[in-house]
């Protein structure tokens, strides 16, 4: 067995479902099927607390979201949400007061990699949970919404900067402007923001394979990258250098024992092995 199983995560409800499928492999898995996966307060205090654990826990490299039953999320549970507009001003300090986002993900600015594994359709906050994401694998059946203007709400958790991002001031306005619902052809071809449509079936063993292919990697360099990603989407080419070369992640990778293994391993033609992100060896 893997020695991720050996892990002590966070008591977390029945609402979302926690695996270790493979070393180094988080699998959170969004189980209210009967609601298509929206969204509770409960669950996101759960992904709050797996999430600033799984930050912490050096052995895990990766995570994969996914949802049970026929739908990957359909965001905000609406039964749970704002009852009167005469709390939308106190709804809206909360909103940006909360460095997360929604679920926890939306806004989330993590140094490890997200992938979503979506087996089916996504609407408002389940969108934005997968515009996220570092890698999107999508089943054909898939479709992508942020209906939010439907219901005289709006996608402000994460989903507006960056789908503009991504799909650009045209393409993103089909979608927040009109409450547009895409296929997950039109969300990978012309939208930009899924990387594989796949049969159902192949959904989690292909986001799987993405997540062997990443804990392959040297962890550390993959942090420092991920960091990059993030900082190109504030700076310029220049100040994303000058704050990335500076940051832990970056600084970890050059004085850490993987930077000496991966290069050891490719002079000794033999792949490398592999230690959590940040060890360090003593000085020769």
């Amino acid at each position: 067995m893997p020695p991720t199983t050996k892990l002590s995560p966070p008591a977390v409800s029945g609402e979302i479902l926690l695996d270790f499928p493979q070393e180094h492999v988080l699998l959170i898995t969004l189980n209210r099927p009967r609601s298509l996966n929206a969204f509770t307060p409960g669950m996101t205090d759960d992904l709050r607390r797996v999430l600033n654990w799984f930050e912490d826990e050096p052995s895990l490299w990766c995570v994969i979201f996914t949802g049970a039953g026929r739908a990957f999320c359909a965001g905000a549970d609406l039964k749970a949400g704002i009852k009167t507009t005469g709390r939308q001003a106190e709804t809206g300090e909360k909103i940006i007061s909360d460095m997360h986002g929604f679920a926890s993900i939306s806004r989330r600015e993590s140094k490890k990699p997200f992938i979503a594994a979506v087996n089916g359709s996504s609407f408002g906050g389940g969108t934005e949970l997968t515009l996220n994401c570092d890698l999107v694998v999508a089943s054909r059946d898939a479709s992508f919404g942020l209906p939010e203007v439907k219901r005289g709400v709006i996608a402000i958790q994460g989903g507006i900067p960056r789908l503009v991002r991504i799909a650009g001031h045209q393409l993103a306005s089909e979608m927040l402007l009109l409450g547009k619902t895409i296929t997950a052809d039109d969300a990978r071809n012309r939208f930009g923001f899924v990387n594989a449509v796949v049969a159902p079936a192949d959904v989690l063993p292909t986001a799987l394979e993405f997540a062997s292919q990443i804990v392959a990697n040297s962890p550390d360099s993959v942090q420092s990258t991920k960091v990059a990603l993030l900082l190109t989407q504030r700076h310029s080419n220049e100040e994303t250098l000058a704050v990335h070369v500076r940051s832990p992640e970056t600084v970890a990778n050059f004085q850490g024992a993987n930077i000496k293994e991966g290069l050891k391993a490719f002079n000794e033609k033999r792949s490398p092995v592999w230690q959590n992100a940040g060890t360090r060896t003593a000085k020769l």
